[in-house]
């Protein structure tokens, strides 16, 4: 018995540091956003261990992989002795601030519900993928979403308006662990939180673009970051930011045309280069 699942990347529009838990844990205040851009996972019961294989030869397909984590902790949840076979055709750069490995881990948990008939309530699997990363949840979710604390505390805002998202992902990654340690010996300048969650209430596009804000931009150094903005820019980007803790950059676009052609140039650049749309 099998189950394929599709497992969107994720942009944020905004993404502020409002301070640490006792844990000492990151509280966040995030806007986020799914689009267009899927993983395709297919998830097969089985009678044995978990099993997890990947068309990126580069990503590791053992305990440390998301979705692997995801699967123990169905099983540890609902005390079902069972097996998964977990194929991932990856599609979402790696590395990029995307969720991409995030949004497997959601997609597992989704497909085991179905699988094993358990009905886990939606509350209970974003408790479970709180576990496997602060991101899943919101994957879980989907949509546009305020996401805030950890990850665990979300809201469904209206959805994006139609629009075309151009995405970059350079030749390089970023340390999430190092992107966060920056910020921690940063002062910082604080993004508008209260003007962009109206702005997300009432759905108004315009001051959406204009009330964005990525605070990782102040730390995290892309080199060609101020390049990609600078051509969507010129060619009728109304909002272009780097998603996460980057280094992929994203411009968002209100004509088809003017994103095809920043994508058009972008190519002549960058290997990794995606026109989605939010869904």
């Amino acid at each position: 018995m099998t189950k394929e699942i599709k497992a969107p990347a994720k942009i944020n529009l905004f993404l502020d540091i409002t301070g640490k838990t006792d844990n000492g844990y990151h509280r966040l205040f995030m806007i986020m956003q799914t689009v267009d851009l899927y993983d395709c996972i297919k998830v097969t019961k089985t009678a044995g261990r978990i099993i997890t294989k990947c068309s990126d030869p580069d990503i590791p397909t053992g305990k440390k992989n998301t979705v692997h984590k995801a699967a123990e902790l169905f099983f540890e949840y609902t005390k079902i002795k069972g097996g998964v076979k977990i194929e991932i055709e990856k599609n979402i750069p790696t590395e990029a601030g995307l969720a991409g490995g995030s949004s497997d881990a959601a997609a597992v948990l989704k497909a085991m519900n179905e699988l094993y008939e358990t009905n886990l309530t939606e509350q209970t699997l974003c408790e479970l993928g709180l576990k496997v990363g602060s991101d899943v949840p919101f994957c879980l979710i989907g949509g546009t979403c305020l996401v805030q604390n950890t990850g665990g505390i979300i809201s469904r805002l209206k959805p994006l308006d139609d629009c075309k998202i151009v995405l970059v992902k350079p030749d390089c990654n970023i340390s999430t662990a190092k992107a966060y340690e920056e910020a921690d010996n940063t002062y910082l300048y604080h993004p508008d939180c209260i003007k962009m969650l109206d702005s997300c209430e009432i759905g108004y596009f315009d001051n959406i673009c204009k009330y964005a804000g990525n605070i990782f931009e102040q730390v995290v150094e892309v080199p060609e970051r101020v390049e990609i903005k600078q051509i969507m820019r010129e060619n009728g980007a109304v909002l272009s930011q780097m998603s996460g803790s980057g280094p992929t950059v994203f411009g968002i676009f209100k004509k088809e045309k003017d994103a095809e052609a920043a994508a058009d140039l972008l190519k002549k650049r960058f290997d990794k280069v995606y026109i989605t749309k939010p869904i």
